[in-house]
């Protein structure tokens, strides 16, 4: 970019499309600073494993200087996928090939400590929660933050994922609700401990459904199993049951009868698991999702186009944040990178979000997609 002074670049949000904006940024020697809620890379569990695609998530990694180092990570032998009936009878097996590289498996943490590592030191200002955003839409703009600083930004990138802060200054969205809910479970020292369920999910996933309800065993590296419970119910369904998150047996039992009708071997994703449960209900923005342009401003990820969780969200993220990197690095102003930025994604992430648009009921359906390309964000 040829501006000067050099533009003052905020990118809100330290996920896979935050840190990969910002690598690539000053792979083209231009400076970004990204500021997390977070109090540091290990303030929480980042999640599950994700499957990066050699037609997005792998060209942005391409782009930052990190695929290889990315190969040496994943787990290629994690898009094995299994598809059972709710009776436990196997339905359909993939196992990939050796040398199969399209969409081979990585933690979420592994990922977002691979792109930290790569960032120049200080990059990241951690405990910085965004409150508001002020300023002309012309720029200089204002970010608040809720422990009292503000900071002076030139472009301001919401990479802050589905309850983004950023997207309120160029969009009146919020998510809804798509009907579906996931409620996630851990299985520690899996081969030890668990070695039935270890056996019935192989290296990567297994998966089965009966229309209202699903279970989604997923392998992670380090001998973890995560399971999804996928059910069709209200987001409160919880603590409309007279339940809390904390009442792991009382959850359990309720489950237990959704389910009494499937086969002994898959109910056991539902008893035998380790700790508590997590609640995630799915939500997704309107279709389309589209703001009118800001030269000071502008979206990636799920902050721009959240969807339900099949198989698109981080690689989508990641491959916004390269393109909006790579503009930047070639054009003149940050408007016009904007503007070329957005006139690609929008269009993208419209396509995308229609094809999308209440799939989420496609994980409870008997005819399952293609589990393996689920990233479960």
């Amino acid at each position: 970019m040829n501006t000067t002074p050099a533009p003052r670049i905020a990118i809100i949000g330290a996920g896979p499309g935050g840190l990969t904006c910002a690598r690539i940024l000053q792979q083209h020697g231009i400076t970004a600073t990204v500021y997390d809620r977070d109090s540091g890379a290990d303030a929480r569990d980042q999640g599950g494993t994700l499957d990066l695609h050699a037609d997005n998530g792998q060209i942005a990694l391409r782009e930052a200087g990190l695929l290889e180092e990315f190969f040496q990570l994943a787990r290629p032998e994690g898009q094995e996928m299994r598809q059972l009936d709710p009776a436990g009878t196997l339905l359909f097996h993939h196992v990939p090939e050796p040398d199969e590289r399209f969409k081979p498996e990585i933690d979420r943490g592994r990922l977002r400590d691979l792109l930290l590592n790569s960032l120049q030191p200080g990059t990241v200002r951690w405990d910085h929660t965004l409150q508001t955003i002020s300023g002309p839409a012309e720029g200089p703009r204002q970010l608040h933050f809720t422990d009292g600083t503000t900071i002076e930004a030139d472009l301001v990138v919401g990479a802050d994922g589905a309850w983004s802060k950023v997207r309120r200054a160029v969009s009146r969205a919020t998510p809804q609700y798509t009907g579906v809910s996931f409620l996630e479970a851990w299985f520690h020292n899996a081969a030890t401990r668990h070695p039935d369920i270890a056996e019935l999910v192989g290296q990567g996933g297994a998966a089965a459904a009966d229309g209202d309800r699903g279970l989604f065993a997923q392998r992670n590296s380090g001998d973890h199993i995560r399971v999804y419970v996928i059910q069709r119910v209200p987001a409160d369904w919880i603590t409309a049951g007279g339940l809390t998150i904390q009442d792991t047996d009382g959850i359990r039992a309720h489950l237990l009868e959704r389910y009494r009708d499937w086969s002994p071997r898959l109910r056991r994703l539902i008893t035998d698991n380790d700790g508590l449960y997590v609640d995630r209900p799915i939500f997704a923005l309107p279709v389309p999702h589209t703001w009118e342009h800001n030269p000071t401003v502008t979206l990636l990820g799920d902050a721009a186009h959240l969807m339900p969780p099949l198989g698109v969200g981080v690689n989508l993220a990641m491959l916004d944040a390269c393109e909006l990197a790579l503009a930047l690095a070639h054009h003149d102003t940050v408007d016009e990178a904007v503007h070329a930025y957005e006139k690609t994604m929008l269009p993208r992430s419209t396509e995308t979000a229609h094809l999308l648009d209440g799939a989420a009921t496609e994980l409870l359906s008997t005819e399952l997609p293609d589990f393996a390309t689920a990233d479960n964000h």
